[in-house]
């Protein structure tokens, strides 16, 4: 009866602990998928801080390119995207020049080449701080791409205002940031999975030593 009392107890404490790693597991799991959510964030462009963002654009007009790097054949090109109120941004984006024809339709209907109005695009990539140079040819261009009722005169004073002080840099592929944080979360969700599993294999040795002395008194 008492060796029955122990079994159960042994039991009892099985179920206990391993109810607390269920807990933990759960815990750091929903904390690793959170962190892993955070480091492979996207946000919109008007949410950016960093140079290190990676962040999106919904292009609904678009320009030919003002600006051009002959040696990447990377162009700058003026942009618009509309918000569901209606209102419109106007930024500046790179791309390589060789996918050009993936925003033709845009293009062309900002000049009213075709009158079919194409859907946005959303691109992708890295905020890039503008240069002078390619500040004073924006500076210079834009008239030419905003419509004149809602121009506003850009100049080097409140260019950052309407334009901001970078531009997207689509030919940037996203980068693998590496999360210290969200290591050592999931090297501790390891961790209690493995003692989780050792807790529901561990053997009572009293059992253990009752069975080894039923097969030694066993007749064969």
């Amino acid at each position: 009866m008492k060796k029955k009392h122990s079994r159960e107890k042994f039991i009892a404490f099985k179920l206990f602990v391993s109810i607390i790693y269920l807990i933990i597991i759960t815990i750091l799991f929903v904390c690793s998928y959170r962190l892993f959510q955070e480091k492979n964030k996207i946000i919109p462009w008007s949410e950016v801080e960093s140079v290190d963002d990676y962040t999106y654009i919904d292009i609904s007009r678009m320009s030919e390119k003002f600006a051009y790097y002959k040696d990447t054949n990377v162009g700058i090109h003026f942009v618009i995207e509309k918000e569901d109120t209606g209102l419109w941004h106007t930024y500046l984006i790179a791309i390589n020049e060789n996918s050009y024809d993936k925003y033709k339709d845009i293009i062309d209907y900002t000049y009213e080449r075709t009158k079919e109005e194409p859907k946005s695009i959303r691109v992708y990539g890295y905020p890039v701080i503008v240069d002078d140079k390619v500040k004073n040819l924006a500076i210079k261009n834009i008239p030419n791409f905003v419509p004149a009722e809602n121009e506003v005169a850009i100049t080097k004073d409140n260019y950052n205002e309407y334009l901001t002080n970078s531009y997207l840099d689509t030919t940037k592929p996203q980068k693998d940031k590496f999360s210290v944080v969200l290591c050592i979360s999931l090297f501790l969700l390891f961790t209690v999975i493995v003692l989780l599993i050792s807790t529901l294999f561990l053997k009572d040795e009293n059992y253990k030593k009752k069975k080894k002395k039923q097969k030694k008194g066993k007749v064969i």
